[in-house]
């Protein structure tokens, strides 16, 4: 979109949610740390994820907040009980074969938690690893919905992609009959994005239809009068690549971001200035920024990064759930499994739930704007929403 950290492709939400969730038990991951263990050896921790390639911004992003999640869960010490919480950070340069290699041989050296996976083709290759040799894996920034429900030892810390389609048709409310356009371009990327929106706005009974781009379109007139002449009553963007200024240039010189309800993910705080003086005037679905929430996790987080960009919150709560997994599990896995399920905590987005029966991430969404213009660009929330108003379908656990 626009939203380049949806380009881990949506998948489809397909079943019914859950009636309820599973028993859940509340409490705050800085609570002391007892152990479970007699042990004092340190607990193996390998956080493999993108130091390089294309997604190493968001990598950063997310190693910064897992160390700041860290400090605030031990509360200094870095320890669960007597025992130091040792760290392994490995580049995957998001390469699944990469990410394979380096989860193996982490688990060959006695590592029993894997935590990363800046993307999700990598996420979805790691999984399994974890499964077969009954190791935690709590997967990252990957935003595939695919991760939900992959197995019973993988979890996830951040959002995932059907939360972002959810928070994008919250913008129109009821949309039974509603006209949603999609404007995306041609390839899988915007194959994903209008599936999704069919999948999750469509099935809410909007009527939903694309404006398709050629991936080396410059020209964004042609399209702009076709989104027009639609009349929608929400346009759904979905953009990825250097062509962006151009194109929401082009959608405001032509009218349409004064016409409609425009939509769009928001991107690390480094991508705002692709908008141009069209950020003013676009609606925002957005995982996180800076001041979304004032929890006293954010205060931590902010204490430790200065400025909380998009994936920090990710990094934090995955060290939430390591120190919540060795206080209840030691070295345990399988505990450490139940001790996650059904475990509600407060994280910097706000309340934090994990659904038991398919490791969902519930947590909250937001609306947001842009005032400003370019580099000097301010976000800030119009609305919040909660946990269960962007639960996804419950899906069957997998493995």
């Amino acid at each position: 979109m626009t939203v380049r950290h949806t380009r881990r492709a949506f998948l489809s939400a397909a079943t019914m949610m859950a009636a309820a969730l599973a028993a859940t038990a509340c409490g705050s991951p800085q609570d002391t740390a007892t152990g479970g263990g007699d042990s004092a050896a340190p607990v193996k921790v390998g956080l493999v994820y993108s130091q390089s390639g294309a997604l190493a911004s968001y990598g950063k992003q997310y190693v910064e907040g897992f160390k700041a999640g860290l400090d605030f869960a031990t509360k200094g010490t870095g320890k669960v009980g007597d025992r130091k919480i040792e760290l392994t950070e490995v580049d995957d340069a998001g390469d699944p074969a990469k990410a394979v290699s380096a989860a193996k041989d982490l688990i060959g050296k006695g590592t029993k938690i894997i935590a990363g996976s800046t993307a999700s083709g990598v996420a979805l290759q790691v999984a399994p690893i974890a499964a077969q040799n009954k190791v935690l894996f709590i997967s990252g920034p990957a935003a595939t919905d695919a991760v939900t429900g992959a197995n019973k030892y993988t979890f996830r810390s951040g959002r995932q992609s059907y939360q972002d389609v959810v928070t994008a048709k919250s913008f129109i409310g009821d949309a039974a009959g509603k006209k949603v356009v999609v404007f995306a371009q041609d390839g899988a990327f915007g194959d994903a994005n209008e599936a999704a929106v069919k999948a999750v706005i469509g099935s809410a009974g909007a009527t939903v239809s694309s404006v398709r781009a050629p991936a080396s379109a410059t020209e964004f007139t042609p399209f702009a009068s076709q989104i027009k002449a639609a009349k929608p009553d929400l346009l759904f963007v979905a953009w990825a690549g250097t062509t962006a200024p151009a194109m929401w240039q082009t959608l405001d010189q032509q009218g349409v971001l004064s016409s409609t309800t425009v939509v769009t993910g928001l991107d690390i705080r480094a991508s705002w200035p692709t908008f141009g003086a069209a950020g003013a005037k676009i609606s925002f679905l957005s995982h996180y920024f800076d001041g979304a929430s004032d929890t006293e996790a954010s205060k931590a987080l902010k204490a430790k990064v200065n400025t909380i960009d998009l994936f920090h919150p990710d990094g934090f709560a995955a060290a939430q759930m390591v120190v919540r997994a060795v206080q209840e599990g030691g070295d345990d896995v399988d505990k450490m499994v139940t001790a996650l399920e059904g475990w509600s905590f407060d994280g910097v987005k706000g309340k934090m739930t994990i659904r038991a029966a398919d490791h969902a991430l519930l947590q909250p969404m937001f609306q947001a704007k842009l005032t400003g213009s370019g580099t000097a660009f301010t976000a800030t929330a119009q609305k919040s929403l909660t946990g269960d108003e962007t639960a996804p379908p419950a899906v069957a656990m997998k493995g």
